[in-house]
């Protein structure tokens, strides 16, 4: 498995801007952020296909980064959830 690589391009406290080498990765956390009410902002921009995607968040009443945790701590449980309903088929 190969390891994704992400790097911190700008990090306060209701505004990130993260680089990663994984366009999937980045829509999938995108929509799952704009589950959380307290993300205004949520988008992913890639300047040339030969370039990285880099995932803006803006939020207000969480921080940014707590967002993204968050997110990402849903998307482990729903993954979870749909790898034991395969395993029971």
């Amino acid at each position: 498995m190969t390891k994704m690589e992400v790097k911190i391009l700008k990090d306060e406290k209701n505004n990130i801007e993260i680089e990663l080498s994984n366009l999937t990765i980045a829509e999938v956390i995108r929509e799952y952020l704009h589950q959380d009410s307290s993300v205004e902002f949520a988008a992913w921009r890639r300047d040339h296909p030969s370039k990285p995607i880099i995932l803006k968040v803006e939020t207000k009443g969480k921080t940014a980064k707590k967002a993204i945790e968050d997110a990402i701590n849903l998307i482990i449980k729903e993954a979870d959830s749909l790898v034991s309903i395969v395993k029971k088929i």
